[in-house]
């Protein structure tokens, strides 16, 4: 509403100033200023731009000033000079040659915008497209010559208007066309154009069907129509769009603009049926020319019709390829809209998650989703959705979550997000296996594979953690270091599957020896290690009821088969102290270790390393 009241203004606007013009200026003079004034407008718009935009505006500039010269030499009065009569000859001849140039590339821009892509029958519909504008525009002046005829007038005279009102058709049909294929913030200068374009149209069919050339009752009409229209050109190069609907050259041609450029047949038949019901006279030539346009429509019906045909097959052909693609493909590919309904599920879902793909159709996201996976996976939705409505197109998202397959169990889903004519188009896969394997990897790589306890790399990260928690006022932590003492003497003599099941059941005794919090790793071999943290650590004397409690648990007999086997261990415990690092806290357990072993085995021995601060205190005396 606000658009169309601002170019009512315009117009309103513009035909005062026409009406004031030829007021004051008279028609001899305000028709050629107004054609100066839209020359002078388009030629510095030109001076602001490059390339084939500012040829095609020098181009407009030089046929409107070509206009203005014409109406200018022709409201002088007729002079006898040689020199005259060759300019006027000169001006008439650059009349017809404009007007002609024009016509021609009107009728052909027409017909590609009206006539669609393709390889077969595109040329014959071109054809049939160009007879059809052709023809009707050939209608349309004959209908207005027998207008003049019945009215007594010079016939021979109105050739020149009847190809200006011919060429203003046209090239509004091309305007009408342009409007559908600019975007919205393009329009205004088509918009402007169509207008000043309608209103010179009015003029130049005033000026041939009265009596007295573009007068009714002593009002110049065609003067004023014509210095409107030329004002709102002056005004249209600097517009919204102006430079940018001139430069227009391969866009998107939409259903809309392709019917829009059959603007010159829609004139053509509302001419024929205002001379019909105004009880004008139709002769052979009228009947000839409006039946060749009815013919030719058929003609044109019928070839797209058959063209229709052949793209229906090759799309039915393409959409049962890509359906097979989909159907036989084992991801899961799911459209959804913007607004989170699932539209369609390819029949893998069957296969993946057990449902029935008929049964999701309708469903909104998060579906099945985890409750821990929905917020990650409904970000990167609206994120696509924002890009979706904004016009944006953006890269695919990758989104892992987990997915509850019909019979309960958690199903680890990878999707590709990406943008779709629909909505979004997700391309899930379902990785369960490959995540099962990684996360079996990971506990092979950081685990024992014979007792599952932590392995030393695992066990040195978590005394560095338990290291770099520690604070001032918390208690530090202590490393026991545990070696069985008689493993070898069992090992050899009942085997290597009595020392696995021994080596387990000592795993499982030092285990139950410390609190849930505290780490028990096997080192290799038959060392084990315990880190104590929190009250296990808080003193020496602490840790080494820990350690007794140890010692008790692995001297009692071990049933093997159907016999016992008796083993001690000797243990070492190393409390940390500020600033030391997990390995020489290790080293500082396995050191009271061997202290453990030389005192006889079968007990326990401590290893109380320096602080730093003391060392290097020492060190610099």
């Amino acid at each position: 509403m606000g658009k169309a009241l601002c170019f009512g203004s315009a117009a309103a606007v513009a035909v005062g100033a026409g009406g004031t013009a030829v007021a004051f200026l008279g028609v001899g003079i305000g028709v050629p200023a107004a054609h100066g004034m839209a020359a002078l407008s388009l030629l510095a718009r030109a001076r602001t731009v490059t390339g084939r935009v500012r040829l095609r505006l020098l181009l407009l500039a030089v046929s409107v000033a070509a206009g203005g010269l014409h109406h200018l030499l022709a409201g002088l009065p007729s002079g006898t000079g040689r020199s005259d009569g060759v300019l006027r000859c000169v001006v008439q001849l650059l009349t017809v040659t404009g007007i002609t140039t024009c016509l021609a590339l009107g009728v052909t821009g027409l017909v590609v915008a009206a006539a669609d892509s393709g390889r077969t029958l595109i040329w014959l519909r071109r054809l049939l497209d160009g007879w059809m504008i052709a023809a009707s525009l050939l209608t349309l002046c004959w209908v207005l010559l027998l207008h003049r005829a019945d009215q007594g007038s010079d016939v021979s005279g109105s050739l020149e208007g009847l190809a200006r009102v011919v060429t203003d058709i046209l090239v509004l049909g091309l305007l009408i066309t342009l409007h559908f294929c600019l975007k919205p913030g393009e329009r205004a200068a088509v918009v402007t154009a169509a207008i000043a374009l309608v209103i010179l149209t009015a003029s130049d069919m005033l000026r041939v069907l009265l009596p007295v050339p573009g007068t009714l009752g002593g009002i110049p009409l065609a003067a004023i129509c014509t210095i409107t229209g030329l004002l709102l050109v002056t005004a249209t190069p600097w517009m919204p769009g102006g430079a940018t609907a001139i430069g227009v050259d391969k866009r998107e041609m939409p259903v809309v603009a392709v019917v829009a450029a059959f603007v010159p047949v829609v004139v053509c038949a509302l001419v024929m049926v205002a001379h019909t019901l105004a009880g004008g006279r139709t002769d052979v030539v009228t009947v000839v020319l409006a039946g060749s346009v009815l013919l030719g429509l058929g003609a044109r019906q019928a070839i797209a019709h058959a063209d229709h045909l052949r793209i229906t097959r090759e799309a039915a052909a393409r959409e049962a390829h890509y359906r097979t693609l989909v159907d036989g493909s084992c991801d899961v590919i799911t459209i959804v809209s913007l607004d989170g309904r699932v539209l369609y599920v390819s029949p893998a879902a069957r296969d993946v998650f057990g449902y029935d793909p008929q049964d999701l159709v309708g469903a909104r996201l998060p579906l099945y989703c985890h409750p821990e996976d929905r917020t990650p996976l409904m970000r990167s939705v609206e994120m696509l959705r924002q890009e979706a409505e904004s016009g944006i197109r953006g890269p695919s998202r990758c989104v892992s979550c987990r997915v509850r397959a019909s019979d309960g169990q958690w199903r680890h889903v990878e999707s590709m997000i990406s943008h779709h004519a629909d909505g979004l188009i997700f391309n899930s896969r379902d990785v369960t296996e490959r995540i099962a394997l990684q996360a079996q990897l990971q506990h092979l790589a950081f685990h024992d594979g014979l007792t599952g306890l932590p392995n030393r790399a695992l066990f040195t990260d978590r005394v560095t953690h338990a290291l770099k928690k520690r604070t001032a006022a918390a208690a530090p932590p202590a490393v026991l270091y545990v070696d069985l003492d008689g493993f070898k003497a069992v090992n050899d003599s009942a085997g290597h599957a009595a020392g696995d099941a021994l080596l387990l059941q000592a795993a499982r005794r030092l285990q139950a020896s410390v609190r849930a919090e505290d780490t028990v790793a096997r080192l290799g071999g038959d060392e084990f290690a315990a880190l104590l943290e929190a009250e296990a650590g808080t003193r020496t004397s602490r840790a080494r009821e820990v350690a007794e409690r140890i010692l008790c648990a692995l001297s009692k007999p071990y049933r093997l088969g159907d016999v016992d086997a008796v083993v001690s261990a000797s243990m070492g415990i190393a409390v940390a102290t500020p600033g030391i690092t997990p390995e020489e806290l290790l080293h500082c357990a396995d050191l009271a270790m061997y202290e453990a072993k030389a005192a006889g085995k079968g007990c326990i021995r401590t290893h109380r390393p320096q602080p730093k601060n003391i060392w290097s205190s020492t060190l610099n005396r």
